[in-house]
């Protein structure tokens, strides 16, 4: 999936993570803060990077501000900060885990 635009999903209330996404300049940029680095720091890049890879983004630049979100609020903030820097209408959003 192509990211065309910047885009951002999620908060920073404790317990949730925002999510900005960006276009990049061939390669994914992620830069995480979290409050919760020391316990959890790669955990949380794995579940990125492994989001990414899932829904085919190859370039971008990603900024992760963690409040002590867990895995799956993680993967759907993601998702849904690519989705719309890809245009990707409400209507035909594949939600769920359905992109393999």
């Amino acid at each position: 999936m192509q990211i065309e635009k910047p885009a951002m999903a999620g908060t920073l209330e404790s317990s949730d993570v925002q999510v900005t996404v960006e276009p990049g300049t061939g390669e994914i940029e992620l830069h995480l803060e979290s409050s919760v680095m020391n316990q959890y720091g790669r955990a949380i890049r794995q579940t990125v990077l492994e989001t990414l890879q899932r829904l085919d983004v190859t370039s971008a630049r990603v900024q992760v501000v963690d409040k002590g979100a867990l895995d799956c609020t993680i993967r759907a903030r993601v998702e849904c900060a690519v989705f719309r820097s890809a245009g990707v209408s409400d209507k035909n959003v594949p939600w769920g885990g359905v992109i393999q």
